[in-house]
């Protein structure tokens, strides 16, 4: 079948690259060697350890790790993660904290659906939860749905968000993060027209290509130069028979890991080279930067086929979003409709996926919104990742988002707690 033996072909090649590192970590660890004083085996068994883990995460989702946070009676409190919806594509999760009255900030953050797992914001979730209740899209692996499950493309993910926003009520703020911030101005319009009573109270979007022209980047000019037969041709496989999947046409994770990698090989090549070299030394750990940050980095998800297409298609291509006439259903929606969600776009100077430029276009879009309720945040020497999860988004983006939160909630003052410092 198209595609399958392509599939089947990277697994394999990532299988044997796992085999070949873990054969090397224990054919140089073995005691003999140690007779013999020479660093190549030093070298070797740390290239395979490194290896073998690097080429191992590449299949794993990671497991989110946010087992207690501190509570301002001075106690640890448990944290666990519960299903709130199942759906066969995604489910709306929420972080329980335990012996903890529920806040008065209730937040759906929504991740994205890029090529990596929701555990990518790991670190937003944690700074969240000591100041609101959190909840989260956590989009499922496409090569672990069985095909008869259906097709999901980005029609389905935005008829999705808005059963997540439905079932969670109108007193919640949503956060959405890089690729669902367009999909999900289009969830909010849709609700308000089709369903006033459950719009949300605010809508936050942070670095996402609402007009990817408005400023060009190496992902939008990609878009331009590839046709959609080309790219259909060239990245579009069927999942393998080793998943549960098999026969989904998908656009592979490991194919989206290379282009991330590409994006930054210089970059990527050196971290390895001075991982291997702290392990050969005996100063690598199992938790120090390294490990943290590539653990999730090489932990890919496959998309749909139709999902990766048609966000290609409509939203870079067909810029739908940017001009006011995206379809969901049959049905146009009009962002003009938003007139009681409060809405604001964050930006980094340096992001080099969604440059300044392309998310604020949200707000020219609001065409019903009075200004008051609009706000804009341009961060200065940020990248993509580090506004919403690095230094800038702890120490000025979070704040300012949560203060935007408290400014627009309809709460009294007295039942909003302040911001808490990280």
């Amino acid at each position: 079948m198209r595609g399958m033996m392509r599939y089947d072909l990277m697994e394999t090649i990532r299988n044997s690259q796992e085999w070949m590192g873990a054969s090397a970590r224990a054919m140089a660890s073995y005691p003999m060697w140690s007779m013999i004083p020479h660093p190549m085996f030093k070298v070797m068994s740390a290239w395979g350890r490194v290896t073998e883990r690097s080429f191992a995460r590449m299949v794993i989702k990671p497991d989110w790790g946010i087992r207690t946070i501190a509570g301002e009676d001075g106690r640890d409190h448990l944290v666990s993660v519960d299903t709130v919806v199942a759906k066969p594509f995604g489910d709306l999760i929420h972080f329980n904290v335990a012996g903890r009255a529920p806040m008065a900030r209730r937040v759906l953050l929504v991740a994205p659906m890029s090529g990596h797992y929701a555990t990518l914001l790991r670190s937003t979730v944690a700074s969240l939860l000591p100041d609101c209740e959190v909840y989260v899209t956590d989009w499922h692996n496409a090569r672990d749905i069985p095909v008869s499950e259906g097709k999901f493309d980005i029609e389905d993910y935005t008829l999705y968000l808005v059963d997540f926003m439905r079932h969670l009520g109108p007193d919640l703020n949503v956060i959405a993060v890089c690729q669902p911030a367009p999909l999900t101005l289009a969830a909010t319009a849709y609700l308000a027209e089709e369903e006033p009573d459950a719009q949300p109270r605010t809508l936050t979007l942070i670095g996402g290509p609402i007009d990817p022209d408005a400023a060009a980047t190496e992902v939008t000019d990609f878009g331009r130069r590839v046709t959609m037969g080309q790219l259909e041709h060239l990245v579009i496989q069927r999942v393998g028979f080793k998943y549960k999947g098999v026969g989904r046409m998908v656009y592979p994770g490991l194919m989206q890991l290379a282009s991330f990698i590409s994006m930054n090989l210089d970059k990527h090549t050196a971290a390895f080279q001075e991982k291997i070299l702290n392990e050969s030394k005996g100063e690598g750990s199992e938790h120090d930067h390294h490990n943290r940050f590539y653990d999730e980095y090489l932990a890919v998800m496959d998309m749909t086929a139709e999902f990766y297409l048609s966000t290609v298609e409509r939203i870079f291509k067909g810029l739908e979003i940017a001009q006011n006439r995206f379809v969901v259903d049959g049905k146009m929606v009009d962002i003009g409709k938003i007139t009681k969600v409060a809405v604001k776009t964050v930006e980094g100077t340096n992001d080099d996926i969604s440059a300044p430029g392309q998310c604020v276009a949200a707000l020219a879009l609001c065409t019903g919104l009075p200004d008051s309720m609009k706000a804009s945040h341009l961060e200065p020497g940020a990248g993509h990742y580090g506004i919403f999860a690095g230094k800038s988004w702890r120490n000025n983006i979070r704040p300012l988002v949560l203060d935007f939160i408290d400014q627009n909630s309809g709460l009294p003052k007295s039942k909003i707690r302040p911001v808490r410092a990280l």
